[in-house]
């Protein structure tokens, strides 16, 4: 295995490994015996930098983006561990927004070469084990890391944490983490740890009482984000979104201005803002104005995108990586207070998602656009057409999603919107820029 190139590294860890992007639930392990087994392999790396653990239904990756910018701007070396990636294999891994570099990721599959053949881990487990040897050799002081799927039996959960961040539950993944909130919950809360403080961003009435159990079964300090603080007001100005954040009991009064403008972003503004407080009460210095500016440009210190992410005007055209009922309910409230006159959407669903409910969402009055990512997960745009044509909602085909918003460019006028969504693998395949 040592001999092989990049490109040829690569076409190894996604098309030989179990994949979940390509072939979804098999390639989900339920334990971490893998994972446990390479990083013992490795002098367990994980041991030897702090971390942040992220978690969550919708938002666990803008989150983690958030953080890594506020301790970036802080000036701490800061590792970023996220999934899946929309372009680029390297985007996983960062540190201080710079990708790991092609030698590494050579070198690293050519050392666990012998125990892949042995074990027969997942691309995911061995992804994450590659992070944390990267974080370990380049000597990070802090690595946010995003959980993959679910939380409990995620490959990222043999960490302990500084602080454990659960952003909300929703549906999704039902097949494997369950079909109630309660029991998603109970997933997600896997990744709270004993005497770890635990933020959870939005109290829900189905899942709080989980939380609440496992924190104190764990002797975890629980915080609920949006009982910490709220949004007073919020308002769209120089291509920022400006949020007034109001604490709990007390007249204090702060603006952040968000380089990530859906409107679906204060929540999670909520939910760093308190994992900020939480760590500094843990002895981490996060200025003030150090994390306002790091908020102002996420995308710019970290890398980010594909979050109602516009990369065209006249028309607007937006992309967003929403793909469960949660994330298309947000898609569809930033599509109401976005100013335009026709509304075309251009959308692609993998198999395992709960396709007539997502699409029971979507705005009856768009023009559609069906399409599919290049995995085999990817629903084909036919059935998704035809599922789409019983609920009611028009338009048509397309085999891939570069021909589908072309098609959508040649149908709008200026002032229309065209939104891009469903999958984080079409947002991906998108060459418009």
């Amino acid at each position: 295995m040592n001999d092989m190139d990049y490109p040829q590294t690569i076409d190894f860890l996604f098309n030989r490994l179990p994949m979940f992007s390509r072939i979804g639930a098999a390639a989900f392990k339920n334990d971490l015996d893998n994972e446990l087994a390479l990083c013992k392999f490795l002098g367990n790396p994980y041991t030897k930098f702090r971390t942040v653990h992220v978690g969550g239904t919708n938002g666990k990756g803008s989150v983690s983006h958030m953080l890594a910018s506020v301790f970036q701007s802080a000036g701490y070396k800061t590792g970023l561990y996220t999934s899946p990636h929309l372009r680029d294999f390297r985007e996983r891994i960062k540190i201080n927004n710079d990708p790991i570099s092609k030698e590494f990721v050579v070198d690293f599959t050519g050392r666990v070469g012998a125990l892949i053949t042995a074990i027969e881990p997942s691309f995911f487990e061995i992804t994450v084990a590659m992070a944390f040897e990267y974080f370990a050799l380049e000597q990070v002081d802090i690595a946010i890391v995003e959980v993959g799927l679910g939380g409990r039996l995620d490959s990222t959960n043999i960490i302990t944490p500084e602080l454990s961040v659960i952003t909300n539950i929703s549906y999704d993944h039902m097949n494997m983490l369950g079909d109630t909130l309660e029991k998603i919950a109970f997933e997600k809360a896997g990744i709270i740890k004993p005497a770890i403080p635990v933020v959870v961003g939005e109290r829900q009435p189905a899942s709080s009482a989980v939380f609440e159990k496992k924190a104190a079964e764990q002797s975890s300090a629980l915080s609920f984000a949006d009982q910490q603080r709220f949004i007073a007001d919020w308002k769209f100005e120089n291509h920022k979104l400006v949020a007034e954040v109001t604490t709990a009991h007390s007249n204090d009064k702060q603006y952040y201005h968000l380089d990530l403008t859906g409107i679906y972003q204060t929540k999670n503004l909520l939910t760093v803002l308190e994992s900020v407080h939480l760590l500094r009460q843990k002895g981490w210095i996060l200025p003030e104005d150090k994390v306002k500016k790091a908020l102002s440009q996420v995308k710019k210190l970290t890398g980010l995108f594909g979050r109602w992410e516009s990369i065209h005007q006249h028309p607007q055209v937006v992309l967003d990586v929403g793909h469960n009922e949660e994330g298309i309910r947000q898609i569809t409230r930033q599509i109401e207070i976005t100013d335009h006159e026709e509304l075309h959407i251009v959308i692609g669903l993998v198999k395992d998602k709960e396709i007539e409910k997502i699409l029971a969402l979507l705005p009856r009055h768009a023009e559609f656009y069906f399409t599919k990512a290049q995995v085999p997960r990817a629903l084909p745009e036919v059935q998704l057409a035809e599922k789409a044509h019983t609920l009611g909602l028009r338009g048509s085909p397309y085999p891939d999603v570069n021909t589908a918003l072309q098609n959508a460019l040649n149908n709008c006028s200026k002032k229309d919107l065209i939104v891009v969504c469903g999958s984080v693998f079409v947002v991906g395949e998108v060459t418009l820029h």
